[in-house]
């Protein structure tokens, strides 16, 4: 073949590329050295590349890599989840996504997030804790997106899985939080016993109700170390169970403000507020506990119907002390306190240096009054006050926890119900919306008189209008910044908008205001 150049018959081929080129002239030679391949019975294969190939001496097709290494997410989606030490777990969430994909399985971002929900599901049917938080966490997904993954696969297999235990995540992360690890056991377990005891509190007082679980959980543990003298704080324990801190602190808070209440009825319960709840924990908490003991409408001689002898109550936390102070020397000035008579049937007897001295309800508060009269700062802050202090302290701290009581295990709500443990409380959200309610009412009642007062200039009444208006900004709850009297927000305009267009007043007050706007105002629902 001649060079299409030159017309040279001196033609070589390049080392490289294989190409020919004319030595002449040096023009490459279009491209002649195709080897074509023949794929017959007896023809050669080529070199391409088969698809699916996992190694050296083995070949798979699409679906079988596919499920190969879905398999390999699981078992590694299950070692993050610490399911590896229970193969029978990861059995079944196999199983569960086999029946859910139909034997297609996944490779997309997507296929964890169902691997976590089944291992929820798995591990919730057997009443085992698998916190929805720490799951998302370890998943690096949204709580939300695997809350919604979690219904579909209950939906798609006809699941029915019992209730969230509380208890079970109180247990779970009392016996793994490292701040008690140090702690001797009889002590851990009179914590276990008053955590449980406070959360049946919780329950009953519906600070659960409506709320996420866990938050409820860490406000209880870290009451129940901070009365026992362990540093915890809200922050790292928040941080170990993957909570929102503000949530922790916020079921933290509505703790103390229900144990304040408690502690009304005890004798100095009027100088209990939430900033010392802490210290008069013990005393309340041990009220609360001979309160739970006592059966509902029991008529017992000397108590009201329903009653607690608060006598017994603090008979268990200063008896003992008491006697240990009248027996000492030096310390006579003291049972000056303790030197009164009985006024009711119910009293305490203390045994004194051969006398026995009977103390009532009323003679209680009056020592405490009296007490606290005469105790003056400067004998608090001297030497032998300090002490003194100390001591009663240690003393009255020894054994003001019984343990015997039946809210100390768990119960079921209707047990929970029946008992009483010094306040009955209706649940902070239907108190908030009955607020809201009255809120919105007071609007509304604003709105018409402004109405009005467009409508018939001459025959409003500006005292009513005021009184409305006075009305309304003492249903607005507690603000940083005090609203102004004549102050009007969008809400105000929402619902004069609403009432200009006929809504019914009942509609208005539930607060759907999206959604009558819709209606009545948009006329979006209808095409």
């Amino acid at each position: 073949m001649p060079c299409a150049s030159c017309g040279s018959y001196s033609l070589t081929p390049e080392e490289t590329t294989g190409n020919l080129f004319c030595t002449s002239c040096g023009t490459i030679q279009k491209y002649s050295n195709y080897d074509p391949q023949i794929f017959g019975r007896d023809g050669p294969t080529g070199s391409c590349i088969h698809l699916g190939s996992s190694g050296i001496g083995s070949s798979l097709n699409y679906k079988d890599k596919k499920i190969y290494e879905s398999q390999k997410i699981i078992d590694e989606t299950a070692s993050q989840l610490g399911l590896t030490d229970e193969p029978a777990v990861v059995d079944e969430i196999r199983s569960m996504i086999n029946q859910i994909t139909k034997g297609e399985f996944g490779l997309g971002e997507w296929f964890p997030i169902l691997i976590g929900a089944c291992a929820y599901a798995v591990k919730r049917k057997a009443n085992v804790l698998l916190s929805l938080a720490e799951t998302a966490y370890i998943l690096n997904c949204d709580q939300f997106e695997l809350g919604r993954m979690i219904t579909r696969v209950v939906r798609f297999l006809n699941l029915k899985l019992p209730e969230v235990d509380i208890f079970i995540m109180f247990e779970r992360v009392f016996r793994d939080l490292h701040q008690l690890g140090e702690l001797e056991s009889d002590k851990l377990e009179q914590m276990r016993k008053q955590g449980i005891f406070m959360l049946n509190c919780a329950v009953k007082w519906f600070l659960s109700t409506g709320r996420r679980p866990m938050p409820v959980v860490v406000a209880v543990l870290v009451f129940v170390a901070e009365v026992n003298g362990v540093d915890v704080r809200i922050k790292d324990v928040a941080q170990e169970t993957c909570c929102v801190v503000s949530t922790c602190r916020k079921r933290y808070s509505e703790l103390l403000e229900a144990l304040v209440k408690v502690a009304q009825a005890l004798p100095w319960g009027k100088d209990v507020n939430v900033k010392n709840i802490l210290k008069n924990a013990m005393y309340v908490m041990s009220y609360m506990e001979m309160k739970s003991m006592e059966k509902r409408r029991e008529v017992r001689e000397g108590v009201n119907c329903g009653g607690v002898d608060l006598g017994d109550v603090v008979s268990e936390c200063f008896k003992k002390d008491v006697e240990y102070e009248i027996g000492r020397d030096g310390v006579e000035s003291d049972t000056r306190y303790f030197e009164m008579d009985d006024r009711s049937g119910s009293a305490i007897t203390v045994a004194g240096e051969g006398d026995t001295i009977q103390l009532s309800h009323e003679c209680l508060k009056m020592i405490y009054t009296k007490f606290s009269n005469e105790i003056d700062g400067e004998m608090l802050l001297g030497e032998s006050g300090r002490e003194r202090s100390e001591r009663f302290v240690f003393q009255t701290c020894r054994k003001w926890w019984n343990g015997k009581s039946e809210f100390s295990k768990k119960l079921f709500l209707k047990q929970l119900l029946e008992k009483d443990v010094g306040l009955d409380i209706m649940p902070p959200s239907f108190v908030k919306g009955c607020m809201n309610n009255k809120r919105r009412r007071a609007k509304i009642n604003s709105a018409k008189v402004r109405i009005g007062k467009i409508m018939h200039p001459s025959g409003t009444d500006t005292d009513d209008n005021d009184n409305v208006r006075l009305s309304e900004c003492e249903y607005t709850g507690k603000r940083r910044k005090r609203k102004r009297v004549d102050e009007i927000d969008w809400e105000d305009f929402i619902i004069e908008t609403l009432l200009l267009h006929q809504v019914k007043e009942e509609e208005i007050e539930k607060g759907h205001y999206n959604t009558l706007l819709d209606l009545y105002v948009y006329n979006s629902g209808i095409m």
